[in-house]
């Protein structure tokens, strides 16, 4: 499953899905709100383009690490401090591959996938610089 969506994720759910025969390990990842003295966090996404590159990236980390299955389900809208943010689902023969694609996804994602965040404080908010070119005018 690759999705952006509003709705939080079963992650259990995910793992008995992507079960299959010659998978030896999963390696899961699970991106949350932190106490950063912030209250939520409001994420906006250009969903279509954020979508196709979630694909494109999980298409090509399968090839890379030779991976068996990918998740990826990135959530936008309002978030509180302890929800899901972005869940990753890696499935492979062995666990370095599973742990190589993992960490492949994850940084092909903050480097370019069109999603953004902002932290909600007390005393008003702002948006996350440096991650996905956010506020640099390269996109």
């Amino acid at each position: 499953m690759i999705a952006i969506q509003k709705e939080d994720v079963d992650v259990g759910k995910l793992i008995d899905a992507a079960k299959q025969l010659g998978t030896g390990a999963f390696v899961i990842f699970d991106g949350i709100v932190r106490d950063d003295d912030i209250v939520e966090m409001e994420l906006e996404a250009y969903h279509d383009v954020a979508l196709k590159e979630l694909k494109r990236i999980a298409e090509e980390a399968k090839k890379i690490h030779n991976l068996l299955s990918v998740d990826i389900i990135h959530r936008i809208g309002r978030l509180a401090v302890g929800e899901n943010i972005l869940i990753i689902v890696v499935g492979a023969g062995h666990r370095a591959k599973a742990f190589d694609g993992c960490r492949f996804i994850i940084e092909a994602i903050k480097a370019g996938v069109p999603i953004w965040k902002k932290e909600l404080r007390k005393n008003g908010g702002r948006w996350v610089p440096g991650e996905h070119q956010h506020g640099t005018g390269k996109i």
